[in-house]
C-alpha cells in the first residue's frame, strides 16, 4: 500500500506500507468463498428458497468480491462497505427465518479485524 506523508519542507514522499497478514487471509478465503458461490447461483437449492435469491446471490458475490479486492487494496470504503453488506445480510436471514449467532460470527471476526487496520489504509 502507498501513503503519501507530508515532509517538513512542503514536499511528499510515497512509501509502501506491508499488508497486514490478517487482510492477506481474510481476502485469499473471501476469494475462495466467492468462487465456490459463483455455481450455487444456479442451482435448485437457490430457486427453490425464491425466485428472488439467485439474482440476491449474484449480487452478494459481486459485492463480496469488491470489498476482498478494496481489502487487499488497503481501502477504507471496503472496511465501511463491507460492514454495510454484512448488516445487509444479518437482516435478510433474519427476514428468512435462518439467523443464528454464527452467521454472524466469522464477519464480525472479519470486520474487528478491519478495523483494527482501518489507520493502515487510503
Amino acid at each position: 500500500m502507498e501513503t503519501s506523508i507530508p515532509q517538513p519542507t512542503g514536499t511528499t514522499t510515497t512509501t509502501t506500507v506491508p499488508r497486514p497478514t490478517a487482510i492477506s487471509v481474510i481476502c485469499v478465503i473471501g476469494f475462495i468463498g466467492g468462487l465456490f458461490t459463483i455455481p450455487l447461483i444456479f442451482t435448485d437449492i437457490a430457486r427453490n428458497i425464491g425466485a428472488w435469491y439467485p439474482p440476491y446471490l449474484a449480487f452478494s458475490a459481486v459485492v463480496g468480491f469488491v470489498c476482498m479486492v478494496g481489502l487487499w487494496k488497503m481501502r477504507r470504503w471496503a472496511v465501511f462497505t463491507y460492514t454495510g453488506f454484512v448488516a445487509l445480510n444479518q437482516i435478510v436471514m433474519l427476514m428468512m427465518g435462518v439467523w443464528n449467532v454464527f452467521a454472524l460470527l466469522l464477519p464480525g471476526i472479519v470486520i474487528a479485524i478491519a478495523f483494527t487496520h482501518l489507520s493502515k489504509m487510503r
